[in-house]
């Protein structure tokens, strides 16, 4: 087996050297006349009108014209062509492996077809109005005239712009329809450039409205386009027109006629009960569990009204969010009995199977830079009621370590979760509170226990129970109402150090103490792309603790610290706010920054948020260049003997902002170059963290930065990532001067591995 290998490596060092001397022996299997393609050597454009040409014009002129070339391996040298030119299929044993792995047939120009690909572009000129313009090629070879790349040149000229657009006769309701829509189409103004996709974007959209309209039956071919350009040398008069051979059908316009809803069985057979509703007849097989009244809340049909393809897609959807069908099919077909033009409608559900169990092994990636295998066993019943109310139970257990430079294996834990949540697919609320039929609402109900033991420090209990809301008002805002959820945490175990920590710190001991914490919250959540080009995502949270007890209390005249089942609750105020941008810059890179701020204050009945609350900086969502809380809060530091200092780095404000450019790679491996920035502060003073507390003339210069490199393997849904951030400046006084502050080079590196993107 070593000598095989050995082999193999000696064949690549030969093949390798004698590639460097033999550099013509690439072509020596050419057939006469043709020449190799060594790629694109790019597109000029002539004319200074070429500078104005609209945007993605560019690129798809060089996507006509990009084609790929012979690889190279080896770092820059042909070896499968090389192997192709000088060994022979006819080899054996060895050698006829190395042949059928790394040999490569040539690509010669005469397959690349340059004289077809300058008529795509002159295709695509016509297409967007430069009717003038022209383009050509040339082979651009060096010393061997045998290779060569391929240049080419546009003229693209003047573009024809619309000058005149003549409408339909206004003779019958559809023409006055399509008039009317026309009308309203920003792109049919005189003055505009001339180009076949927007026309074809302009007859999509008035056919969609048509159908909307009760033209069930139209398409976008039906509408024609008649374009002169001789009666105004450089100018297009435009006349819109219906085709000839449009059907009947495409010209009438229907009204819904009867709506007969099936619910099948998932299994099958069963007896059809058969049930008269405001909305349509329900027909259902039995036994199955459905509530009958979801027919009129998700159908949006009416008897008599003009049909539309909008209240199929709405339909659709309204079941679909249901989560109880594995199949949804709506027909519409002619009613050919009635006096009117109709369309019967005709919709089939197939339940799906009810429950869903489910046991996950995963590798968990936390914000506070924890990571470690985990294992959820889970239990769903997606139609509890038969009105779509998923039961979900799940039980949860993991082990973590933190990842970063400086962490330390004393932070590895154990945590076991039991949840147990109850969905239903509406709003459970007082009928004064309006519904929202055209958007997805849940009304949401919860359990939660968890466990979670850090070794060297506690073991600390924590339950919670809350009752919210969640919908879309649009299809890019999503809203979360947390009406209500109580918290309650008990630290069931602490260590020697631990007690040390907190008897030197009032704060920390406050912030760890066992306490309820009643909570409402709401999160206003913003997510849209525009072109495919841009997404913007931004999201608002406010929460607020403890005051509604507290004012029942204050109502009641109970004075000094509140208490709820004999243990005191917390009372705080806070906010959080972030927003991402992202922009693409060509093909698969982008580039994408992030701004998060968040603040927190207690009152009241509590000195001090609770530690769960607050922020911390660093890891590997943060501030890539630091572990996790091993900055601020704003220039304090912990002594370098207190080996515990780490519950030390939390604060009540917290600032971040990031930068990071994304380029593939090869496959799915990704890479990206990041800059981050970012600290927490204290609202109130700590004498024993001093430096602490937020001050506006301080802010820049507490600021945290760092940069660094890092490494993503996109796999479908999961993304692995690997960060290697490097200090720039360290808020805290390192011994060194100037913004460059760090104490090595080697101390300012730290390396995450983590799941998922970072924002």
């Amino acid at each position: 087996m070593r000598t095989y290998l050995n082999n193999h490596i000696w064949l690549l060092l030969a093949a390798a050297l004698l590639l460097v001397g033999a550099g013509c022996s690439t072509t020596r299997r050419l057939e006469e006349g043709e020449v190799l393609y060594n790629g694109l050597k790019g597109v000029s454009y002539e004319r200074p009108e070429a500078e104005s040409l609209p945007e993605g014009l560019r690129d798809n002129i060089k996507e006509a014209v990009n084609a790929p070339a012979n690889k190279k391996t080896l770092m820059v040298l042909p070896l499968g062509l090389w192997v192709y030119n000088n060994m022979g299929s006819h080899e054996s044993g060895l050698k006829k492996w190395f042949y059928n792995k790394f040999a490569q047939e040539p690509i010669v120009v005469s397959e690349i077809r340059p004289e077809v690909r300058s008529k795509m572009i002159d295709e695509i000129l016509d297409n967007n109005g430069y009717f003038r313009g022209r383009s050509s090629y040339e082979l651009v070879s060096g010393k061997n005239k045998r290779k060569a790349k391929i240049a080419y040149t546009v003229n693209a000229g003047s573009p024809y712009l619309l000058d005149s657009i003549g409408l339909l006769p206004d003779t019958c309701h559809l023409s006055h329809a399509i008039d009317s829509l026309a009308r309203r189409e920003r792109y049919l103004r005189s003055g505009e450039r001339y180009c076949t996709d927007s026309l074809q974007a302009v007859r999509t959209r008035i056919t969609n409205s048509l159908r909307n309209r009760g033209y069930y039956y139209f398409k976008p071919e039906f509408i024609e386009y008649l374009a002169d350009s001789i009666q105004k040398p450089g100018s297009i008069s435009l006349r819109m027109t219906l085709a000839p051979n449009m059907p009947k059908l495409a010209r009438r316009r229907y009204s819904t006629g009867d709506v007969t809803m099936y619910v099948f069985r998932n299994e099958g057979g069963g007896v059809a009960d058969t049930i008269k509703m405001q909305r349509g007849t329900l027909i259902q097989m039995m036994p199955s569990k459905f509530r009958h009244n979801l027919m009129d809340e998700c159908v949006t049909f009416r008897q008599g009204k003009v049909f539309s393809v909008r209240d199929m897609d709405r339909t659709q959807s309204y079941l679909a969010r249901l989560g109880i069908f594995n199949a949804i099919s709506i027909a519409a077909l002619p009613d050919t009995l009635a006096a009117e033009p109709t369309l019967d409608v005709a919709i089939s559900c197939t339940f799906d199977m009810p429950l869903e169990t489910s046991i996950e092994a995963n590798v968990s990636s936390k914000s506070n830079s924890y990571l470690g295998p985990g294992l959820t066993l889970g239990l769903t019943n997606r139609n509890m009621f038969g009105g779509g109310e998923q039961l979900s139970v799940s039980l949860t257990g993991s082990y973590e370590w933190q990842t970063g430079h400086g962490s330390s294996s004393v932070f590895n834990s154990y945590e076991v979760g039991l949840t147990g949540s109850l969905s239903f697919p509406r709003f459970i609320a007082p009928k004064f509170i309006p519904r929202r039929k055209y958007s997805s609402n849940w009304t949401r109900v919860s359990l939660n226990a968890d466990l979670l033991n850090r070794p060297h420090y506690f073991k600390m209990a924590q339950f919670n129970a809350s009752f919210g809301y969640d919908w879309m008002s649009s299809r890019f805002v999503n809203n979360n109402l947390t009406l209500f959820k109580l918290t309650y945490t008990n630290l069931l175990h602490t260590t020697a150090d631990f007690d040390s920590i907190t008897a030197a710190n009032p704060a920390i001991a406050l912030s760890f103490r066992s306490q309820f914490i009643p909570q409402m919250s709401y999160t206003y959540s913003y997510d849209r792309t525009f072109r495919r080009d841009n997404t913007v995502r931004y999201t608002i949270s406010v929460a607020e603790a403890g005051n509604l007890f507290w004012s029942i209390y204050e109502a009641c005249g109970k004075k000094g610290e509140k208490k709820l089942f004999n243990t005191p609750f917390s009372q705080f105020v806070k906010g959080t706010a972030q927003i991402v941008y992202g922009r693409r810059l060509s093909g698969e890179q982008w580039l994408w920054t992030r701004a998060a701020v968040g603040a927190a204050h207690a009152y009241g009945n509590s000195s001090q948020v609770p530690y769960t609350e607050q922020f911390y900086c660093g890891g590997a969502n943060s501030v890539r260049a630091f572990t996790v809380r091993s900055i601020g809060p704003g220039s304090y530091r912990a002594p370098k003997n207190d080996v515990n200092g780490y519950f030390d780095q939390t604060g009540t404000f917290k600032f971040e902002f990031n930068v990071e450019y994304r380029f593939p790679i090869f496959g799915p491996l990704h890479g990206a170059v990041f800059f981050d920035s970012g600290n927490v502060w204290l609202l109130k003073s700590d004498p024993q963290r001093p430096g602490g507390e937020l001050k506006g003339s301080k802010f820049f210069k507490e600021l945290a930065t760092g940069t660094g490199a890092g490494l993503r393997l996109d796999i479908s849904m999961l993304v692995v990532r690997a960060d290697l951030g490097i200090g720039i400046h360290a808020p805290y006084d390192t011994g060194k001067h100037g913004y460059y502050n760090m104490e090595s080079f080697g101390k300012s590196l730290a390396f995450h591995l983590a799941i998922g993107y970072p924002f």
